[in-house]
C-alpha cells in the first residue's frame, strides 16, 4: 500500500534556513502570531515567552509594529493587535495516523483535517498502517519533511520510545493519541475511567438480566498497545466487582485478540470449545474485539450465553447496536470525530509555547441500544454501514 501525504491548502511557514526569507520578517510573524485574537493583550515578557526570542529584539520588533500600525499600546505597558489586524499562521504538522482499516482512525484523520484548515495550518499525514516498522520509517520521513510538530497515533508500544527518540532528537514537541510515547504530550482516553464505565455498565446488566448469576467473565485483551491501554481491562473488571458479587466459582479468562475483528473471532472460538459457561460476560479493549466475540458466540449458537461491552463506539458498533436481540449491550464512547479540534487547539499552544497540561483527557459516555439514535442521529444520514458479519 502506497502511503499518502494530505496536506490543507495554507502554505507552511517557511524553514528558517531558506537565503531566501528575510529573518526579520519571520520574527516579526512570529510576534504577530503570539496574539490569539485582537482583544488579548500582552505584556513585552509575555511576547519573550511565546515567541522564544531575546527581550532586546521583542522590544525592538514591538516599538516597530507599533509604530507602522500593526499594534497598539494600551495601559500599562501592554500591546494588542490593531483591529483587523489577525495574523495568519502557518505551521507544518506532521500526523503519522495509527491506519486506516477501522473507522476510529479515520475519523480522527478527517477531524484533524477539518481543523487544520480553519486554522490555517498544513498537515503531512502518512499512515502508519498498524505496523511498527512502518511507524519507525515514517518516523525519519516526517523529520525530513521539516514538520514543526508531530501527532503521533500508532497502537505498539515496544517501538514508542524508538519513534520518540527519532522525533526529539530533531527538537520536535510529540503529541501521541492514546498510546504514551516518551517525552510527549498525551491526547484521548481515559482508559481505566472509560474502563470502569464499561465494567459498571456490564455488571448492572447482569444483574437485571441473570440475577447477578455469572459463571465466566472474558476479558479481551490489546496486548501489544502496553500498560495504559490495559487500564481500560482492569478497569472493565474492577467496575464489574463494583456493581456484582461474583461468586468464587467465576472464572476469569484473558485472551489476546490483538485489537482486531478477525483474530479475536478465531481466539473467543478456539476458548468457547473448552469454555461450558452459560453466562459469560465479555469485556473487550475495542469495538472490534467485541464484534468478534459477538460473532464467535452466534457462530456456536451460544448467542445468548454472553453480554459483550466494547469501547470506542465506532459506527460498527453503533450499527450492531440498533439490531434486534444484539449481545453487545453497549460501547464507551471516545468521539473521535472530535478529536481533531482538540489536537489542533493543543498544537498551536505548544507551538505558541504557552503553558500546557502533561495530557489531555477526552470524556467519555456510554452509548446503548436505547440511545444510539439519541446520540448519533446522523448515522442513518451518512449511511452507516451495518456491523461486520
Amino acid at each position: 500500500m502506497q502511503e499518502r501525504t494530505f496536506r490543507s491548502s495554507s502554505p507552511a511557514e517557511p524553514p528558517t534556513h531558506n537565503r531566501y526569507v528575510v529573518q526579520c520578517l519571520v520574527h516579526a510573524s512570529k510576534v504577530l502570531a503570539s496574539f490569539k485574537s485582537t482583544g488579548e493583550t500582552l505584556r513585552l515578557r509575555d511576547v519573550v515567552e511565546l515567541t522564544g526570542l531575546n527581550k532586546g529584539m521583542c522590544f525592538r520588533l514591538l516599538y516597530t509594529l507599533h509604530h507602522c500600525g500593526f499594534v497598539e499600546k494600551t495601559h500599562r505597558n501592554r500591546y494588542r493587535l490593531v483591529s483587523g489586524i489577525q495574523p495568519n499562521r502557518r505551521f507544518r504538522i506532521g500526523y503519522a495516523g495509527h491506519g486506516q482499516d477501522s473507522s476510529f482512525p479515520r475519523e480522527v484523520l478527517a477531524g484533524l483535517l477539518r481543523a487544520a484548515e480553519d486554522a490555517h495550518v498544513e498537515v503531512v499525514a502518512v499512515d502508519n498502517r498498524y505496523d511498527p516498522k512502518v511507524a519507525l520509517r515514517n518516523a525519519d520521513r516526517l523529520v525530513r519533511e521539516q514538520v514543526q510538530l508531530v501527532i503521533e497515533f500508532q497502537a505498539d508500544e515496544a517501538v514508542a520510545a524508538a519513534i520518540a527518540a527519532k522525533y526529539l532528537g530533531a527538537n520536535l514537541p510529540i503529541i501521541a493519541i492514546d498510546i504514551p510515547h516518551p517525552g510527549a504530550t498525551y491526547f484521548g482516553a481515559n482508559n481505566y475511567e472509560a474502563g470502569l464505565i464499561g465494567g459498571r455498565h456490564l455488571g448492572r446488566w447482569a444483574k437485571k438480566n441473570w440475577n447477578g448469576e455469572v459463571d465466566e467473565v472474558l476479558l479481551v485483551e490489546l496486548t501489544r498497545a502496553g500498560s495504559l491501554p490495559r487500564a481500560r481491562i482492569r478497569g472493565i473488571l474492577a467496575g464489574l466487582k463494583e456493581t456484582l458479587r461474583l461468586s468464587d466459582q467465576c472464572l476469569v479468562s484473558q485472551i489476546d485478540g490483538d485489537g482486531q475483528f478477525g483474530i479475536t473471532l478465531e481466539r473467543v472460538r478456539k476458548h468457547l470449545r473448552s469454555s461450558t459457561g452459560k453466562r459469560i460476560l465479555v469485556g473487550a479493549a475495542n469495538d472490534p474485539s467485541a464484534l468478534g466475540a459477538v460473532r464467535a458466540f452466534e457462530e456456536c449458537g451460544r448467542g445468548a450465553d454472553c453480554a459483550v461491552v466494547g469501547q470506542n463506539a465506532e459506527p460498527e458498533a453503533r450499527a450492531e447496536l440498533r439490531q434486534p436481540r444484539t449481545r453487545l449491550i453497549g460501547s464507551v464512547a471516545y468521539f473521535p470525530e472530535k478529536y481533531g479540534e482538540g489536537l489542533i487547539h493543543l498544537a498551536l499552544d505548544i507551538l505558541a509555547r504557552k503553558p500546557t497540561p502533561p495530557a489531555v483527557f477526552i470524556k467519555h459516555q456510554f452509548v446503548t441500544p436505547e440511545n444510539v439514535d439519541h446520540l448519533y442521529p446522523n448515522d442513518t444520514l451518512m449511511g452507516v454501514a451495518h456491523a461486520i458479519s
